[in-house]
């Protein structure tokens, strides 16, 4: 029986691949991957020419007993997604757990993953941390969440839509009030940024520049805001 390599890939800046993982994405027949175009660059930037399968949240179900099948066989799989570490917000949870279920070795390649790359620049606690994924889509059960985060005391992480930022950030005040929010977007690329501040503040600076890429977004309801809501970008 052959292993299920997890491999972690950059967020952003391609040169953030580990060596490790150049070794792994070079060495492995199959490659699973979200969008097989976009994984496809970064394959040819490390000069790896694995099988490309595509593995979704679409297809999940029905690709997941071929490949339990291929690495019984005895060929070797690695897993990535579009960026960060597959599992984290995406559908290589279903897959490790039918290959531990039937037995096989799963290994994981660590590497970024924008929630941990996000708060460990926040300058919100770090000794203590909840991820929420992405919240509802929906006001009311957005609403409900901060409701039930007023007596968090761990600074509590999410990913969000800039498409949904604001109206996030209106639900956030209305509940939380002044609570300390740090926004991260773009990581790792040219545009990295930090917002940090209230809600009321950040809500200020989206309402003078169109918000733009994914974002980490992170609270805390036990620490003061920072007073400045200026973005701190790369030089």
């Amino acid at each position: 029986m052959a292993t299920l390599y997890v491999v972690s890939t950059p967020i952003g800046n391609l040169d953030d691949i580990s060596v490790r993982a150049k070794q792994v994405l070079a060495a492995v027949p199959t490659v699973l991957a979200e969008d097989t175009r976009h994984s496809r660059v970064l394959l040819n930037h490390i000069g790896a020419a694995p099988d490309l399968v595509a593995f979704h949240d679409f297809n999940k179900e029905k690709t997941t007993p071929r490949i339990i099948s291929m690495i019984k066989d005895g060929r070797d799989v690695a897993i990535i997604c579009d960026a960060g570490t597959p599992g984290i917000a995406d559908e290589a949870f279903y897959l490790v757990r039918e290959a531990v279920r039937e037995g096989i070795l799963v290994v994981p390649v660590p590497g970024a993953c924008a929630a941990i790359a996000a708060i460990v620049c926040s300058g919100l606690p770090t000794d203590r941390f909840i991820f929420e994924n992405f919240l509802p889509v929906k006001s009311g059960r957005r609403r409900r969440f901060f409701e039930e985060m007023k007596a968090e005391p761990r600074t509590v992480v999410f990913y969000e839509s800039p498409y949904r930022i604001l109206k996030v950030l209106h639900d956030m005040h209305e509940i939380l009030g002044d609570v300390a929010v740090v926004i991260a977007r773009e990581l790792t690329k040219m545009h990295e940024e930090f917002l940090r501040g209230t809600p009321q503040a950040l809500i200020a600076v989206f309402s003078k520049k169109t918000p733009k890429g994914e974002m980490v977004v992170m609270f805390n309801t036990r620490v003061p805001p920072y007073a400045s809501n200026q973005p701190q970008q790369v030089e």
